[in-house]
């Protein structure tokens, strides 16, 4: 295995904190607008690990495809077993969201696999957050809120870009017909919080925990 400084980032016995706890979306759940046009949940303290290899060695396709069960994404998708979801970013890197508190194992798992090869896996679960947004009226705030031509014919389901959002960048992932997911950074939470109460005022918006 390489010798590299692998640690637990959140230790079992210590309380992590979203980085939208101080919004308190939970004191908000049941008191959105009834029949809302837009529905949003926090898929907080997610594990997120960035990959990167060469998708056409075998050896690293076959590595990640042991530990996690998923093949390699192609460009601009996506791929998901569960809460376990693998996206492309770029022609040899890729983002694996796990469910929260088995990014340390999952890790060490990887690079057990991978061992020899020529890869990097970083743990940036700190630096940002999952927000689901569902509902009829998704596609029309995004529409509002960037530039990217997200018609079904251009964005469906499975397909993830990277694109502007409002004043800032995120990553837009469909996952399902009315339902979408935008991996934002942490330090732009707040920002975008404010930004989807602002743009889904005219459809309504309820949140969920």
């Amino acid at each position: 295995m390489s010798n590299v400084n692998v640690y637990q980032q959140r230790p079992a016995d210590i309380a992590g904190q979203s980085p939208l706890h101080h919004a308190g979306l939970h004191e908000l759940v049941g008191k959105g607008r009834k029949n809302a046009g837009i529905t949003l949940r926090e898929k907080k303290l997610r594990g997120h690990l960035v990959i990167r290899g060469d998708a056409k060695d075998a050896g690293f396709s076959g590595g990640v495809h042991k530990v996690l069960g998923l093949e390699l994404p192609v460009a601009l998708t996506l791929v998901a077993d569960g809460d376990t979801s693998l996206q492309w970013l770029g022609p040899d890197e890729w983002l694996l969201i796990v469910p929260g508190g088995s990014e340390f194992e999952v890790e060490r798992t990887l690079r057990a696999a991978l061992d020899g090869q020529h890869f990097s896996v970083v743990n940036v679960s700190g630096g940002q957050t999952l927000l689901e947004l569902s509902g009829p009226k998704v596609r029309e705030l995004l529409m509002k809120s960037s530039s990217y031509d997200v018609h079904p014919s251009n964005f469906p389901v499975g397909k993830a870009v990277g694109t502007v959002f409002a004043k800032s960048q995120l990553v837009i992932r469909h996952t399902g017909e009315e339902t979408w997911e935008l991996v934002i950074r942490r330090s732009f939470a707040d920002y975008f919080w404010l930004w989807l109460q602002d743009a889904s005022a005219e459809y309504g918006l309820a949140v969920e925990a």
